[in-house]
């Protein structure tokens, strides 16, 4: 639960359910999938929001789990954004054309699971006549090589008095560009570091891991000026086939 002085009335209570990084060409098992998509929809949320890496490289890793991801529905939508994974730059192609045609792939995928994928642009969502604005940048990275989000363009035409809720795969983005950015996003949802898939967490005790070396941000929510960003464990996993100490979302 997070507080927020300028939330409008008609959202006072409103529920997000967040996933990230569901890397589908790294799973195994049709019953654990099947488990964490029925624990989602278990939330009966207001809206479903998904912050990246659908895949691993590799559109077709989709295939099998389109019509698991299919069943993820909230009553005021399903909305997604892009992830460094989602590219194809971690893999050789025999040409531009064929990485070029496994992108729309996936960007289609988005669509086939019944997710609005937000390519750099903004929508309101409205309640009651009362509204929010939902941004969804495309992944922004540290490594020019990986930075496709664009800020100023996925902010164009809010309002500056507008509540904001943006979407941007990489936690990195948080200090690098969304606190200073003129237009004040009350809420980020990022995922991206998995919490390297290993740590210590005792609730209220210690959280732990090798990942707060590389992110200021690495997992859970965090709060500088009144503006929050919550930093997702991801759903799946890549490399590691697990987890040790730091389980998924």
């Amino acid at each position: 639960t997070i507080p927020f002085k300028d939330l409008p009335q008609a959202f006072h209570g409103f529920t997000i359910t967040q996933l990230s990084d569901i890397h589908a060409g790294s799973f195994g098992s049709t019953e654990d999938v099947e488990r964490g998509v029925a624990l989602a929809n278990a939330q009966k949320s207001d809206v479903v929001l998904f912050t990246g890496d659908l895949v691993n490289n590799f559109a077709s890793e989709m295939d099998d789990w389109k019509q698991t991801f299919s069943k993820l529905k909230a009553p005021f939508g399903q909305y997604s954004v892009m992830g460094n994974h989602d590219y194809g730059n971690y893999s050789r192609w025999n040409s531009e054309a064929a990485r070029a045609d496994n992108l729309r792939k996936i960007k289609e995928a988005h669509k086939e699971i019944g997710f609005r994928l937000m390519l750099n642009e903004n929508l309101t969502i409205e309640k009651d006549g009362q509204h929010i604005t939902l941004i969804g940048v495309e992944n922004w990275s540290k490594d020019i090589n990986h930075r496709y989000g664009d800020l100023n363009k996925a902010t164009e035409h809010i309002n500056e008095s507008d509540f904001k809720i943006l979407m941007s795969h990489d936690p990195t983005h948080w200090d690098a560009e969304i606190l200073k950015h003129p237009k004040k996003i009350n809420l980020t949802l990022s995922g991206h570091t998995h919490g390297m898939q290993m740590g210590i967490e005792i609730p209220g005790f210690i959280k732990w891991s090798p990942a707060k070396y590389l992110y200021e941000q690495w997992a859970g929510l965090y709060e500088k000026n009144e503006m929050y960003i919550y930093v997702n464990r991801g759903f799946g996993f890549i490399g590691y086939p697990g987890r040790i100490g730091i389980l998924p979302e």
